[in-house]
């Protein structure tokens, strides 16, 4: 029997990236798709129509979840379900997330086209919220579907212009057409996200098919140093309560307990002052705090050494460090790093293991079902970026991979 990645069309799939790119596409060939906008819910109606258009069933979730059901021949057995999500950074790419729901979609259509219909449904998914810049932390739709947390515990969380997510979802939701909704934590036989790298090693390898073994531990912070405001020329130095100088040194100082091991990942990406005024004494700062390594002793170890720095540099300012998310390194499933391994194998494309630097949903549907990641090259590792770029041949092989696979997931026999 012909395999189902034989009807792989990669003009196709390329066509219906830049097609998901138009919403949100920025002058500079990025993206602006930002999660729970009325740009992502276009973008959505989109996605909804182009499944209708397939024989595809949609559903949703409390989470404005996507999905779009390929039916199998057991409906009642729990599916395989594929893709990652359409939300991008402010400053995003076209690829990022959006390889992952197309290659999905591609899969299903090569299945169409060779007249398959797998044992169990495949579910297309497209998660809500992964990128978490509008709303932090990110990763709200997985985190949700899988009960890592709750509704309560995301509705109240407010983005920069003091819309609260829960607002944001309900209007996402009354824009849905038809679109049923589902509960949370439906049983799924097994996960498969494709994703670019991200990061630089495939292409410099010159390796098609990354198979992701696992995601690296993370943990992330908001400090807040109060300190009092002041006249820049009146008041005496030692008699400043200066926010800006606590949290500079704090930011110094974990930089230095950060450089050991030298493969610590640690980012602090976000500064508010406030009153932010040039002749005045800063009375309050508020920083971020990334925290990333693959040995999650090496995390915790920081952990402990960014809470003692925090009270250590405060001086005469008060200080309080609040983790927003942990979430420690992982191993995927042997099964899909099998199966991943089969299919780029069997179609002759140079492939080796490879760890995933950065966060995905894969992460929270790991700790719920078999679990697995495609990374495919992405140029100069550059993502988060317009200049953000993948080869058309190299999604092409990606998505002949995800085909084969998922194809192997819905058939295997589980006894």
């Amino acid at each position: 029997m012909a395999r189902p990645s034989d009807h792989v069309d990669g003009d196709r799939l390329w066509r219906r990236l830049m097609e998901l790119s138009r919403f949100g596409s920025r002058p500079d060939g990025g993206v602006d798709r930002q999660t729970l906008t009325e740009i992502e819910i276009a973008a959505r109606a989109h996605l909804v129509a182009l499944g209708r258009s397939l024989g595809l069933e949609p559903y949703t979730d409390a989470a404005a979840n996507l999905f779009l059901r390929y039916s199998g021949r057991q409906s009642d057995r729990p599916p395989v379900m594929a893709g990652s999500h359409i939300d991008s950074q402010p400053t995003g790419g076209r690829f990022d997330g959006a390889f992952g729901v197309m290659a999905a979609f591609e899969a299903v259509e090569a299945m169409r086209a060779a007249g398959l219909v797998p044992e169990r449904a495949i579910e297309i998914v497209a998660f809500t919220n992964e990128e978490g810049c509008r709303f932090s932390p990110g990763m709200t739709g997985s985190d949700l579907f899988t009960g890592a947390r709750t509704l309560a515990e995301v509705a109240t969380i407010r983005d920069a212009s003091g819309i609260a997510q829960g607002d944001a979802l309900a209007a996402v939701l009354a824009a849905d057409r038809d679109v049923p909704q589902r509960p949370f934590r439906r049983p799924i036989a097994a996960f498969v996200e494709p994703h670019i790298e991200q990061g630089p090693i495939l292409e410099r390898d010159g390796v098609s098919i990354g198979i992701v073994t696992g995601i690296q531990g993370t943990r992330r912070y908001r400090v807040r140093v109060a300190g009092e405001a002041a006249h820049a020329g009146t008041a005496e130095r030692h008699e400043r309560r200066d926010a800006v100088m606590a949290a500079v040194r704090m930011i110094a100082a974990i930089d230095r307990a950060a450089s050991d091991p030298a493969d610590t990942k640690l980012t602090v990406g976000m500064i508010e002052v406030t009153p932010n005024a040039p002749s005045v004494v800063p009375a309050e700062v508020l920083f971020s705090i990334d925290l990333r390594h693959p040995d999650n002793a090496v995390v915790d170890q920081l952990d402990a050494a960014i809470r003692a720095i925090i009270e250590g540099e405060r001086g005469p300012c008060a200080a309080s460090v609040r983790q927003i998310q942990h979430n420690p390194s992982l191993t995927f499933s042997p099964i899909v790093r099998g199966a991943i391994a089969r299919a780029a194998g069997d179609l002759s494309l140079a492939h080796r293991d490879i760890l995933s630097a950065a966060g995905h949903d894969a992460r929270q549907l790991h700790y719920v079902c078999p679990t697995g990641m495609i990374f495919v090259p992405c140029r100069n590792g550059v993502s988060h970026n317009p200049a953000e770029w993948a080869e058309p041949d190299d999604l092409t092989s990606g998505a002949r991979v995800l085909t084969d696979v998922l194809w192997q997931l819905a058939n295997r026999d589980e006894s």
